[in-house]
């Protein structure tokens, strides 16, 4: 499988990783019911298929994912050779009903701590403040300063960002590189080539991507009857993100690109994984599962070339299907 490196002092991934958000299960920002021995054999079998990454995140199942994870990568006959990234800084306050995130330096210390036990690591490879302070008005810097002070004594090996606009990457990278930042980006949501990824080719950083199926929304698998039969502990039934007119628009856009997948005889999934993946300044895309079909539904990503043509074809149906407020 391809590899590149992330930034400028990164190390060598492949171009896309496996997401654990999904096998993290059920809570107030799960995808449904999962099976934990499903969801092992999914990771394990993307590891076969040469991907060497796996992201994750403490708020993912609660640290369920990262439970996933870690028992995943005890069941490797070799494992240094899988590198693990995850997130810190939100927490589920039940009295709330809501996720806050907490970047208190003493808040993340606590959080790598307990990350290093779920998945059973002595270094976290990447480790990523997954969303900006909304709750305790903690600098950036403060918490910027706490990350890297993880670098330096060992528990972390690369830090990076995910969410954050261009000012708050200026304010990071003012005090300590930023090896990656993770935003947003699909063929539904493009924003992020016009202002945080070329942030990142300017600053050396590496760019890894989420939602490049915009959810699993892009994969054709769903219309609006599919996706009112969701669970009802699917966290989409209930996102801003996907309601009218969006969803609309969005299912508009799939049928705008399902011939363009016929004509290449590939998937829709692969499709959108693969314009991701050719966008300037994207080092590799996150891409998650909860069983091995649904690796090979998006695997071949990674070795699908998409011509100058190809991509004028998927710009249109960007351009057609753009929403209404860009």
């Amino acid at each position: 499988m391809e590899t590149r490196r992330l930034g400028s002092d990164g190390p060598e991934i492949s171009v896309v990783g496996f997401g654990s958000w999904a096998v993290g299960g059920p809570y107030k920002f799960g995808w449904g019911p999962t099976d934990d021995e499903e969801s092992i054999a999914a990771i394990l079998h993307a590891l076969d298929a040469g991907i060497n990454w796996i992201d994750t995140a403490a708020i993912y199942g609660l640290g369920h994912s990262e439970e996933v994870v870690g028992r995943a990568l005890r069941r490797r006959q070799s494992g240094d050779d899988i590198l693990v990234f995850t997130k810190c800084g939100g927490f589920f306050k039940p009295e709330l009903g809501k996720v806050v995130y907490d970047l208190r330096p003493e808040s993340i210390a606590m959080e790598c701590e307990a990350s290093l036990g779920r998945l059973n690591l002595e270094a976290i490879d990447l480790y990523q403040i997954h969303w900006p302070d909304n709750s305790t008005g903690t600098e950036i810097e403060d918490s910027w300063a706490a990350m890297n002070n993880l670098v330096k004594e060992g528990k972390v090996r690369w830090i990076g960002v995910s969410n954050f606009d261009t000012g708050l990457l200026d304010r990071c990278e003012a005090l300590h590189h930023v090896t990656s930042l993770q935003p947003p980006l699909s063929l539904a949501k493009p924003q992020a080539r016009e202002d945080v990824i070329p942030w990142a080719m300017d600053h050396g950083s590496g760019v890894l991507t989420y939602s490049s199926m915009a959810s699993g929304l892009l994969t054709g698998k769903y219309d609006h009857q599919h996706f009112a039969n969701l669970p009802p502990d699917d966290w989409r039934r209930n996102s801003a993100a996907y309601q009218e007119p969006e969803l609309t628009r969005i299912f508009n856009l799939v049928e705008c690109i399902r011939p363009l997948a016929a004509a290449l005889k590939t998937t829709l999934p692969e499709l959108a994984v693969a314009w991701t993946l050719a966008v300037p300044g994207v080092t590799a895309a996150i891409v998650g599962a909860r069983s091995p079909g649904q690796v090979d539904g998006w695997i071949g990503a990674a070795s699908l070339p998409l011509d100058s043509s190809m991509l004028e074809e998927l710009e249109r149906c960007i351009d057609t299907h753009r929403p209404s407020e860009h």
